[in-house]
């Protein structure tokens, strides 16, 4: 089975990634991932991306297109794949569109996790770190012992800047803007599945296994 996956920050999309990989028997493929071990192996695709990245340019479509080409054609995705990080716009999408076509492979569903807005915030602002360890905390669903002190080494704990509301919702809008064109476009060939994200891991697990026997 040929799958991709999207969701936003804080919806749960890793969690759903590693246990779907061991259920469905298919090859968990990060671009993020890729990307490092192109540009650690340097790879020609690897050495192309890093001047960009050097420059502090964006890395082309055709570049990050071929790397997925490349990582698809490998043996261990013979048998399925899950793609996540990949497509970001409706360009990215035809351009893998095409690529799939001609590979000869097609992707089976796109599966699109949805959680409130506000559940998100919720989730992304409530982590606290631990100074010292690096241990983390959430202050609804993994609360320490004592407020502000890390069960583990007694450090203090604190928020990061990127986990403040103003940061949060940068992030989401950004999500958003560059999501939701892709949801149309999969929608319209029939190949999304809307998932709620907001319920016990489990549960989210069982409706999108669900989803794919529909």
């Amino acid at each position: 089975m040929n799958l991709l996956i999207m969701g936003p920050p804080g919806g749960g999309k890793g969690t759903q990634c590693e246990v779907l990989i061991k259920e469905l028997n298919i090859t968990h493929i990060s671009t993020g991932d890729m990307f490092r071990e192109n540009v650690k192996g340097g790879t020609e695709l690897g050495k192309k991306a890093k001047e960009y990245m050097d420059a502090g340019q964006l890395v082309p479509d055709e570049i990050v297109v071929a790397m997925v080409k490349d990582r698809l054609s490998k043996p261990d995705c013979a048998s399925g794949f899950l793609l996540d990080g990949f497509p970001r716009t409706v360009a990215q999408a035809e351009a893998l569109d095409a690529t799939l076509k001609e590979m000869g492979v097609k992707l089976d569903a796109v599966l699109n996790i949805a959680v409130p807005r506000e559940k998100l915030l919720e989730r992304l602002t409530g982590r606290r770190v631990c100074r010292t360890c690096g241990a983390t905390y959430h202050v609804l669903f993994n609360k320490p012992k004592e407020e502000g002190k890390c069960d583990k080494c007694g450090g203090e704990l604190y928020q990061r800047s990127d986990d403040t509301e103003a940061t949060v919702n940068q992030r989401l809008d950004v999500y958003e803007a560059q999501t939701q064109p892709l949801i149309e476009y999969y929608g319209k060939q029939g190949l999304l599945k809307n998932i709620d994200g907001d319920q016990e891991i489990a549960k989210v697990t069982r409706d999108i296994l669900a989803s794919l026997k529909r």
